[in-house]
């Protein structure tokens, strides 16, 4: 299967970023040289986060940088935040906090390997917070879009239910 991430990050903390993609993208070549794994349990991913080189960074003012970064979120089905102390005060990762509760999307804290300090702001709103292990990592979010795709498909079940369900009492009103 194919998790669809969004990965925030503050450029100014890069290395923290690429050694995450630098472990997710190892996760991913192991599982596949790895031929007793079904295809389908192999873990893959695509990364939803704004690349440092992105026009999103080009935009004109806050408001259209926050409505790039919601549709570059919204194929997400989870959003990894490393857990830095910086993210306290960043207020773009504070943003896309927002956006991502706004959006039901999960939330997965990761404290960086070795760290002293890790901001409680992300770990507050994570709906996971794990330590920088590949195998922790991968298993929250395996487990979270799993349960984030449940929660939307539950959503959309209920939603025509209603639909459903008012559209028969109208039917009832005009055909009694």
């Amino acid at each position: 299967m194919t998790y669809n991430l969004f990965i925030s990050h503050s450029w100014s903390y890069s290395n923290q970023y690429q050694g995450l993609i630098n472990l997710l993208d190892k996760k991913v070549e192991e599982d596949e040289k790895d031929n007793t794994i079904k295809e389908s349990d192999k873990f893959k991913y695509k990364n939803y986060s704004v690349p440092k080189d992105d026009p999103v960074h080009s935009a004109d003012d806050d408001k259209k940088l926050k409505e790039a970064i919601r549709k570059q979120m919204q194929p997400a089905s989870c959003v990894l935040i490393l857990a830095g102390v910086y993210a306290t005060y960043s207020k773009w990762i504070n943003i896309e906090i927002e956006l991502a509760k706004s959006m039901d999307k999960k939330i997965i804290a990761i404290e960086y390997w070795g760290s002293e300090r890790t901001s409680q702001v992300v770990k507050d709103n994570a709906d996971i917070v794990v330590k920088w292990n590949t195998n922790s990592i991968v298993n929250a979010i395996k487990e979270l879009s799993c349960k984030y795709l449940n929660d939307k498909l539950s959503k959309s079940v209920n939603e025509l239910s209603k639909a459903i369900s008012d559209l028969s009492e109208a039917i009832k009103k005009y055909y009694p």
